[in-house]
């Protein structure tokens, strides 16, 4: 029987695979570019990374270890592509953004096929 607990942790995974589909969007769009001020970009980088960090050492038990890795990774993965969006020259932003779209895809159907195989 499904929990609203385990629903709603459904419903964040498909609210990360949504929101790596827009990013992968704006990124093939070509309407992507450096910010006038890179500092709430470059905050943004630093606070994934932290918070990726900081779940990465959180303690889980053994069966809810993996999920959590995984979230916690490519958090930090991330992180580290919006990061580096202010450090690369113009043209490679769009190949940032796609790619930290493909990793919270990615995140979002390992996610939602862990909780299919848990249940």
């Amino acid at each position: 029987m499904l929990t609203s607990a385990k629903l709603f942790q459904l419903l964040n995974e498909s609210i990360v695979l949504l929101l790596g589909a827009l990013l992968i969007l704006l990124a093939v769009s070509g309407r992507v570019g450096l910010p006038a001020r890179p500092a709430p970009l470059i905050a943004l980088g630093i606070v994934f990374i932290y918070w990726g960090a900081r779940a990465w050492v959180r303690r889980e038990p053994t069966p809810a270890r993996w999920p959590s890795k995984i979230r916690a990774a490519s958090l930090a993965l991330v992180g580290a592509l919006i990061l580096g969006i202010p450090l690369v020259p113009a043209r490679y932003i769009p190949l940032l953004l796609g790619l930290a779209g493909g990793v919270l895809v990615l995140r979002g159907v390992l996610g939602a096929a862990l909780f299919a195989r848990s249940e």
